[in-house]
């Protein structure tokens, strides 16, 4: 079985529930783990036999440059649903990441987080 994984991407999105958050912007962060169907490139050293990761950084980098959703949960689904439109049939189940480092809270912490798995089916049992 083979993983392919994006860490700590940055980037900056106007995402949010507040005005500012959508008007000004803020940086996220997110890591991304893609497990695939087959493991054939490392018997051909051929890219047509993976997934490119540039691809998939692509892929990424447009939903969150083109999203203005509220929340950070319907984003990371937004990056479920456009990669499945490229690659459905290579991939088994992602999971990501995405990190928020500066939210409208009153506290001393890092960042916002969450986690997301898809495992490519719909409903209750995802």
């Amino acid at each position: 079985m083979l993983t392919i994984k994006l860490n700590n991407m940055k980037f900056h999105s106007y995402i949010g529930v507040y005005a500012e958050e959508k008007k000004i912007g803020q940086n996220i962060e997110i890591d991304l783990a893609c497990q695939m169907q087959s493991d054939q490139s490392r018997y051909t050293d051929d890219l047509t036999d993976t997934v490119s990761y540039g691809a998939i950084y692509r892929i990424i980098e447009k939903t969150v440059a083109d999203s203005r959703v509220d929340l950070v949960e319907r984003l990371g689904q937004q990056i479920f649903d456009d990669i499945r439109a490229v690659y459905d049939a290579e991939i088994v189940a992602m999971s990501l990441n995405i990190r928020k480092l500066a939210v409208p809270v009153n506290g001393i912490f890092d960042s916002v987080e969450i986690t997301l798995t898809d495992t490519g089916k719909r409903g209750a049992d995802q």
